[in-house]
């Protein structure tokens, strides 16, 4: 169960050949970081996970190794222990004796509640409590604790920093695991003086002063190491088998023989030995049905062909059965808690799928009824089992009702478990067939189940991190994307999200050494699906808190690649492209203070305090160096006129500055510039900027934000000019964020799908259209305007209305939402679109189209920039595939004239006139034809032109150019399609009226 366990990181990804900068970069650094000389004793092996979730070993550890050719006196020695960004030591002394040449040391510390092993027999013992994955150790030829972060002078010895300790010699080593110690290199021989360079992580093998030689400049030495189960329970007259394992890394592993006394009805069977060195070889030990109630310590020995052999002890418990006190569906129980709850029970299943801690079992017949589950956890947590799937066991142990951290509802299982014997194998259980959404997973917890319908995964945020995908019924959308908050359909709709939801786990329960379930071009994509899932269900804590209903899967699902990867969107072509792209925290000052000009002591400004905490994004210039290749490969692609930044570092012009020259550099051309930006960019460290082609468009008079106190990141607006002489306005915005909610007021938290700070977005949205947008189409002088970006506000939410309200088009439910969900963010495994696309009235008729390009938030978050030891794997590339965590939005305008002639276009016809005597009015009709192959966009505008002296229209609606006109207010003309409306002339002087026609689209 996931709620038992810490989640770990794992070892970080090498970096890349480093580029002139970050030479340089590294130079600088490595002036102020300690040098100590090469040391006969060394630090030769870290480990920091013992006793946590998953881990080997019930305790950390600290080894020694004497890689000199004498041996060395560690009277008044110690070791000492610093967390990552700590400036005080903890002290254990070391034994006063004389460390030999090719010699470890064990130094024993703290012990956690897991682990499976106790370490071989310390040299030394201490009771510190390291971190797994990150922290500092260093060893002293004396017992005063040290001062400072990275410790250095006669005293110190040799120093290792791990993680991100800020203390290390030449380069921080990489982060160790609850499964995996950091080693020194060749067995402790290598020495640097570079942490990075000396240590790597690997198996973990704490190795004592009884331990083999390892006389560095000679042979190096591999052991027989194997793998078998500490006991074996068995209920009498049943018997059972455990396989046991063994490798060699230079050897073959050939042989395995009984070496304990003889009992009758124990032996081995099916030995296969190693193909190559590092293979492993397998036997099964046997107990045959008829071996009596006993303990039976039983020892197997492995041999190789270097004549080498090592040994393993298993004790095999043959049990008498106890009796079932009650099955598993009365446990279950129909009610939210078991009935059994905190009381001693023996039940027995057949075992349906074993996990990192524990496994589930089902009573083979069950009760037949819908309501209680057949089905149960039993939770061993680090002692481990050899019960395999398919095997009926009895279990005694204590029933439970366990809530993780941050769940409305508990989860039945046995915990404290005295006996679990096999009776048997080669049982089956027939899956249950269930489907989504479901208001009652708890009927079939512990239970296995089969989705009969194909599921969807709806969020792979944690896929790295925690193997989780979350799945559903069809992608979940954001309530309030689609419907007012408060609204029936929005509260109908998040009471279908909460039961639409499964997640897809991997059974490991802590960081997984290999990502799973990636496919086809290392992504598993958000809008794929997969059907006939089948796997037991379970409950526990779920990647971004509280947690869920689980599906811990026993036959590999199968994925289809139903969201495929695609390239920029096609748009209809207009004669401007404009894209919105959020560049997720693009600073060219790191987190580590270090800069792109190879500068250190750098910071970030937010207000009047300026420091390297302020800064986001990439940690250090190799970060850096992937994040702007994936954002100059998506920029490139779109290909847009104008584009619209959120997230950029606020440094003036420096950072998008940077990122131009850089755009520009892999088109091969001076194609882009930026757009200077206005007066205010705002407090915060991040700001909005727009970057153009100057070969497209021209800048009208200079940008301009609203500096007003309700903007903390200040909208940004440039007027252009296009081709055609057609001006427009582009106003760029990054409303509030959800985030860092208020615990009361307005800005908390509303419980209506809108989230935290709605009040401060509705605010800056009635500001922007009320206030801002009229000064910008009055600078302008033309009131085609479009407002995009980041509003942090779903389609149907508050602020978007009142955008709205106030006579702004929504272009994305007008174009996108006719085909399909908008969409262009993922969060808690919902979708919904936080980046819009909003054209004045005027302006709306000349958006051709519009698109989102999902080559961002469908893409999981393992696979970004960043280089972090909680990553298994470098999946890495400079495709623009999680250049960020928003997807762009690109519009195609096709900017046109207020009007334009379309006389040519269509045929005219006219009734004859007749005279109205009650009137005085000559009256009749006219239309006109739409000739062509396309539709003609309204209104029309009929003028009469040409008309004799003393002749007038009198449905006139206006004038224009000395002529009346009558205006057609039809949307569209379709090819062949005809308009028609009534005429009536006055003609006091009962002239002939004659007049010339022309037609235009458009308003005057």
């Amino acid at each position: 169960m996931t709620s038992h366990l810490a989640a770990v990181s794992v070892s970080p990804l090498s970096l890349g050949k480093p580029l002139r900068l970050t030479v340089m970069a590294a130079v600088l650094a490595s002036l102020s970081l300690p040098a100590l000389a090469a040391s006969d004793v060394v630090i030769s092996q870290v480990y920091g996970g013992g006793g946590n979730t998953g881990a080997v070993y019930r305790n950390d550890f600290i080894e020694l190794f004497n890689r000199g050719a004498s041996p060395v006196n560690l009277s008044n020695w110690s070791v000492q222990y610093a967390s990552a960004a700590g400036t005080s030591w903890s002290v254990t002394a070391l034994p006063a004796i004389d460390l030999q040449a090719g010699q470890y040391l064990l130094v024993q510390q703290a012990k956690g509640t897991g682990g499976t092993q106790d370490l071989p027999t310390p040299d030394a013992t201490g009771s510190l409590a390291m971190s797994g994955t990150a922290g500092k150790v260093l060893l002293s030829n004396g017992k005063t604790a040290q001062t400072g972060a990275s410790p250095t002078g006669a005293a110190v010895i040799d120093l290792v920093g791990f993680g991100t300790a800020n203390g290390f010699e030449g380069a921080v080593a990489q982060a160790p695991s609850n499964t995996l110690s950091i080693l020194r290199a060749n067995g402790g021989c290598g020495d640097t003086d570079d942490n990075s360079v000396d240590f790597a992580t690997g198996s973990v093998t704490p190795r004592n002063t009884a331990s083999p030689l390892n006389v560095c400049g000679g042979p190096v030495v591999h052991q027989i190491i194997t793998s078998c189960p500490a006991s074996l329970a068995l209920a009498v007259g049943n018997g059972g088998n455990a396989v046991l394992r063994a490798s060699d890394v230079d050897g073959v592993v050939n042989a395995a023989t009984l070496s304990s006394p003889a009992v009758a009805g124990i032996s081995l069977a099916n030995f296969s030995a190693a193909g190559v060195a590092g293979e492993s070889a397998m036997v099964s030990l046997l107990v045959a049905a008829g071996v009596p109630v006993g303990n039976y310590p039983v020892i197997v020995s492995f041999s190789n062909d270097q004549q080498q052999s090592a040994s393993c002890k298993i004790d095999v418990a043959v049990q008498g059965l106890a009796a079932v006190s009650h099955t598993i569906p009365q446990i279950q129980g129909s009610g939210a808690a078991s009935p059994y709850a905190n009381s001693v029970q023996t039940t027995e299943g057949v075992v349906t799928l074993k996990v990192g801690t524990g496994f589930f079992m089902q009573d083979a017949a069950g009760d037949g009824d819908p309501s209680t589950s057949d089905g149960i956890f039993v939770y061993t947590g680090a002692t481990a089992t050899t019960v395999q799937p398919g095997e009926l066991v009895r279990v005694t142990g204590t029933v439970v009702e366990y809530t993780p951290s941050g769940a409305k509802n508990s989860y039945t299982e046995f915990k404290d478990v005295t006996a679990i014997l096999t009776q048997g194998a080669g049982h089956g259980i027939v899956p249950t067939n269930v489907t989504l959404p479901n208001e009652n997973l708890a009927a079939v917890e512990g239970m296995l189940v089969r989705f009969t319908q194909p599921l969807t995964v709806s969020q792979n945020a944690y896929l790295g991190a925690r193997g989780e995908l979350t799945l559903s019924a069809g992608r979940r959308e954001v309530p309030t994307n689609r419907h007012p908050a408060g609204s029936a359909e929005a509260q109908a709709l998040i009471a279908t999200n909460a039961h639409n939801l499964i997640v897809l786990d991997d059974g490991i329960f802590v960081a997984p050494a290999t990502i799973p379930y990636i496919g086809q071009d290392n992504t598993v994509r958000s809008g794929d699906t997969l059907a006939d899932l089948t796997g037991v269900v379970d409950f526990g804590a779920i990647g971004g808190g509280g947690a869920a209903y689980k599906l811990q899967p026993t036959q590999t699902p199968q994925f289809s690649r139903d969201n495929p990867r695609t390239g920029s969107p096609e748009l209809p072509s207009g004669n401007v492209k404009v894209a919105s792209a959020n560049v997720l925290n693009f600073f060219t000052t790191f987190t580590n203070g270090n800069n792109i000009f190879g500068q250190t002591g750098q910071g970030c400004t937010v207000g009047a305090s300026t420091t390297k905490s302020n800064c986001r994004g990439a940690d250090n210039l190799a970060e850096f160096e992937r994040q702007r290749d994936k954002i100059v490969a998506e920029l490139k692609a779109i290909d847009a006129d104008v584009v619209g930044l959120m997230e950029i570092q606020n440094n003036g012009e420096i950072a998008v500055t940077y990122l131009v020259e850089q755009l520009n550099a892999a088109i091969g051309g001076v194609t882009y510039a930026v757009v200077p930006k206005p007066a205010a960019t705002g407090t915060d460290a991040i700001r909005v900027a727009m970057i153009y082609k100057p070969a497209k468009l021209g800048l009208v008079g200079g940008a301009l934000s609203d500096a007003n106190a309700i903007n903390n990141r200040p909208p940004m607006a440039q007027t252009f000019l296009a081709s055609n002489g057609e001006k427009f306005s582009l106003i760029v915005n990054h409303l509030k964020s959800k985030g860092s909610c208020p615990s009361s007021g307005l800005d908390a938290d509303q419980n209506d799908s809108q989230s935290c700070w709605n009040a401060t977005r509705v605010q800056q949205a009635q500001r922007l259209v009320g206030s801002f947008v009229p000064q910008v189409a009055a600078a302008a002088g033309d009131a085609d305007v479009l407002v995009i970006g980041d509003l942090n506000s779903y389609g149907a939410e508050d602020p978007i209305q009142a955008i709205t309200g106030a006579g702004f088009v929504n272009e994305l439910e007008r174009f996108v939402r006719p085909s399909g969900m908008p969409y262009s963010y993922v969060f808690g495994g919902q979708s919904g679109y936080l980046d819009h696309a909003l054209a004045s009235a005027s302006l709306s008729p000349q958006v051709a189209g519009v698109a989102e390009w999902h080559v961002n938030a469908d893409e999981p978050e393992v696979i970004d920039y960043n280089i972090d030891s909680a990553k298994p794997q470098d999946l890495y590339n400079a495709l623009p595939y999680r250049a960020s965590d928003h997807d762009p939005v690109v519009v195609s305008l096709d900017l046109q004239p207020a009007y334009r002639d379309i006389t040519a276009a269509v045929a005219t016809a006219s009734s004859g006139l007749a005279y109205n005597r009650a009137t005085q009015k000559y009256t009749g009709t006219f239309a006109f034809t739409n000739t062509g192959t396309s539709a003609l966009n309204g209104p029309f505008q009929v003028v009469f032109g040409g008309l004799p002296a003393g002749v007038s229209l009198a449905n006139a609606t206006g004038s224009h150019a000395g002529a009346a006109y009558v205006t057609v207010n039809t949307a569209s003309l379709a090819p062949g399609a005809t308009a028609s409306f009534a005429v009536s002339f006055t003609n006091p002087s009962k002239v002939t009226i004659n007049y010339s026609a022309s037609i235009y689209a458009g308003n005057f």
